[in-house]
């Protein structure tokens, strides 16, 4: 049988052909188990009869010592991700994951300028600020978080980021803001040039937060990064109902808590990364 491996976050998986997971394996760093702990440098088997096939082609991932074995009994959020195609399953998407396809279909940068606009600049400011923050989400894992980056929404919208967690669920809008300082001031972002957004980012993260909120049928707040803002003023009052953070903040939304138990955790990631659930929101 022709396997392949397909990484999601610290755990690789071996896929059949037909797109069936036949085993996985949580390397040294860190993986999710069945109910969320810790499984480090365990290779677990659905099917015993692949065992060769399988330590083959994951050989070259492999490091230091393994165990071997089939799987734990599923929860019913470990289930629903076993059961999801590979091009439904969003949990592998990179941080700007529209974005790097955006900038492949672009025409080229000498062609655009001659009209006067360059959105491969526009683009890049928004796939850095995307993969900063990202960067800085995915490390909040130690405080029992879970990120999905780059949800495609019916009629173009898209989710940023959307961080599951004891604290909750985010819905995550980025605004490149390199060099310029930013003010929130009548419930409007301000700057001293135009942002290259064609929603005000306020109302755009507003937005976003309540198509996640209908589609994942749960609260979901709204948080704004503004990245790489030489000064970020929030001016009285402040905005009802929404974190606004420059980006060096972001470490400090994984001390949120009281919300969701693990277990509330994985069943909403679990939803949150089948791409169908995205098409109701």
């Amino acid at each position: 049988m022709s396997l392949r491996v397909t990484p999601a976050g610290d755990r690789l998986y071996v896929r059949a052909r037909d797109g069936r997971i036949v085993a996985w394996y949580d390397r040294e760093d860190g993986g999710e188990g069945a109910r969320g702990a810790v499984e480090a440098g365990r290779i677990r088997l659905v099917h015993t009869s692949l065992r060769a096939e399988v330590l083959a082609v994951l050989a070259p991932y492999v490091t230091g010592d393994v165990t071997v074995g089939p799987p734990p009994v599923p929860t019913s959020a470990e289930l629903t991700r076993l059961a999801l195609h590979p091009d439904d399953d969003l949990a592998p998407n990179r941080p700007g994951e529209a974005l790097h396809a955006a900038l492949d279909h672009l025409p080229p940068p000498g062609r655009l300028a001659s009209l006067g606009r360059d959105p491969h600049r526009a683009a890049r400011a928004r796939l850095a600020a995307e993969e900063r923050v990202g960067a800085a989400l995915d490390r909040l894992g130690a405080e029992g978080w879970r990120t999905l980056h780059s949800l495609p929404l019916p009629g173009g919208d898209r989710i940023d980021h959307l961080a599951v967690g004891p604290g909750g669920v985010l819905a995550v809008h980025d605004v490149p803001a390199r060099r310029l300082r930013v003010v929130v001031a009548n419930g409007e972002l301000r700057t001293r040039f135009r942002l290259d957004e064609e929603i005000p980012p306020l109302r755009l993260a507003y937005r976003l937060a309540e198509r996640a909120a209908h589609a994942l049928a749960t609260t979901v707040r709204p948080v704004l990064v503004v990245v790489d803002a030489t000064r970020l003023e929030i001016i009285p009052p402040r905005p009802r109902d929404i974190r606004i953070v420059r980006d060096a903040d972001v470490p400090a939304l994984g001390a949120l808590g009281g919300v969701h138990k693990p277990a509330d955790v994985d069943a909403l990631f679990a939803t949150a990364r089948a791409r169908q659930t995205w098409q109701r929101a």
